[in-house]
Formats: structure tokens, sequence, C-alpha cells
């Protein structure tokens, strides 16, 4: 390689190295003072001058979380409808995709248009329409009036992406599979499954970060039965006509973060590949 064209890269590679540090250390400053507000004494929280840092931690917030009656079981509750949503609509998804992208039939690309037509669409226009259907339906005050939105809204999204990587896979690699007697379910879930496989983690990811965090579907379909309330519903508990529990806040915050991040970590290679791309011929 010539040495000229190195010494001429090379500033530009640390300004995009110091860029994307700069950007990654503002991204994360929010769940850095999360965490210290959780951990600060009240008197720290309440200062009127307040500090990036603490010399007294302390875990009071952390067990006004845990004292709170319904915390475990709004927990529990998250676990289910979070966990429904991703392995039903990794299923739906994997078998729409599969069927949009390997068969032709009538009103496939009006299925598709849909499918994207169906993302543009504010969360916020359609919360009253379904609240009365999930009224119609006698769904409201159970778990099925979180999953069935999610499922509805994480669909197009997981529909769209996995067209890509199943597209990928080379048609020879299919047809090699039927040669060699394999059928067609054979080769979908024991061929065309694994190869997919990252690509099904990638919008497993965003169903399960949007399903744990929903707070507007909680609260506008989960009226008098709080048992059956997730856990951004336990975050209202701290917040007072008075005078708001920002330690609480931050506590439970953080509590409703350590999820996220341990479904993260256990999926991240998958994740890579599954966003990098798909398999090719």
């Amino acid at each position: 390689m010539n040495p000229v064209r190195v010494r001429v890269r090379r500033p530009w590679r640390l300004a995009a190295e110091a860029s994307a540090l700069l950007i990654a250390l503002v991204v994360a400053f929010p769940l850095y003072w999360m965490v210290l507000g959780a951990f600060k004494p009240a008197g720290e929280i309440e200062s009127t001058e307040p500090r990036p840092w603490t010399l007294a931690p302390s875990l009071d917030s952390f067990r006004r979380v845990f004292q709170q009656e319904e915390f475990g079981r709004y927990f529990v509750n998250s676990l289910i409808v979070a966990g429904t949503v991703v392995v039903v609509s990794a299923l739906v998804a994997f078998l729409a995709a599969t069927a949009v992208t390997r068969f032709r039939f009538r009103f496939r690309t009006t299925l598709l248009i849909m499918f994207l037509v169906a993302q543009m669409v504010p969360v916020e226009a359609l919360t009253i329409p379904l609240f009365f259907l999930m009224r119609d339906f006698g769904q409201l005050n159970t778990l099925g009036s979180l999953i069935l939105p999610h499922l509805a809204f994480s669909l197009p999204f997981a529909v769209w992406m996995l067209r890509g990587f199943v597209k990928a896979v080379p048609e020879a690699l299919e047809e090699a599979a039927y040669i060699d007697g394999a059928s067609r379910t054979r080769f979908l879930w024991q061929i065309l499954f694994p190869l997919v496989f990252p690509g099904l983690v990638a919008t497993s990811v965003f169903s399960f970060i949007s399903t744990w965090n929903d707070f507007l579907f909680a609260k506008s379909f989960i009226i008098s039965d709080t048992s059956q309330s997730t856990l951004p519903m336990a975050l209202l508990v701290f917040f007072k006509p008075d005078e708001n529990d920002w330690g609480g806040i931050m506590a439970a915050s953080t509590v409703m973060t350590i999820p996220v991040l341990v479904f993260f970590v256990l999926v991240q290679r998958r994740l890579v590949s599954g966003l990098g791309g798909a398999v090719k011929d």
C-alpha cells in the first residue's frame, strides 16, 4: 500500500472515530444520568446544583421500587406480553415473508404495499379505534389487549425485513434440497429457517423493545384490573400530585432497562450478522 495514501487517509479516519465516540457519549449520557439518579440520595437529587457524580451512593430508591406490592406482577406481565409478541411475530413473519417471496399469487404486490402503508400510520391515531375494537372483543383489562396490537404493529416491519433475507437465499439451494428428497416443510424449517435466523433476531429486538417499553396501550386498555398492568405502569406510582419521587422513577427505569440489556447481550452476535445481511449465492 502506498504510504502517502495512508498518511492522507489517517486524519479522516481519526475524525470519523472521534465523531463516533462523541455520538456514543451523547447517546449514553441519558442512561448514565438515569442510573446515577437511581443511586443518588434524596438530598442530592433535590439539590439545586446537580452534579454528574455522587460520593454517597444509596439503595433507598431501589428499596422503594421493590417494596411496591404489584411490582413483581407487573414485571411478569411485561415478560409474558413481550415474549409472546417476539415469538409469535417472528414465526408468523417468517412464514409470511417466505410466502410473498417464493410464491406468485394475486394481489401480492398490493399486500406488500399495505404492509408498508401500515408503518406510516401513527400509533396515537389508532389508539381510540383499537380501544373500541378490544372492547367489542371483550379483551379490555387483559394481556390480550396488549399482545394483539403489538403483533399487528410488529408484523409489517418484520415481514418487510425478512423478505430480503428469504430472497437472498439462492433458489438453487431449494431446488437441490428437493432433488435430494427434502419436502417443502423440511426445507422450510431445517434449511431456510436457520439461514434467515439472524434476520429473525434483528426483527425480534425491535419487537421486544417496542413492546417492553409500551406505555400508551397499557394505559389505554388496562382500565380497572391493575393486576394485568405491565412494568411501565409502575412508574405512575412515583408521580405524585405534590412532589414526584425522582429517585424512585430513576430506579424503576433502571430496573426496566436491565431485561432489554440482557436480551440484547444474548442476541448481539446474531443481531450483528442480521443487520449486516443474509446469505448470498
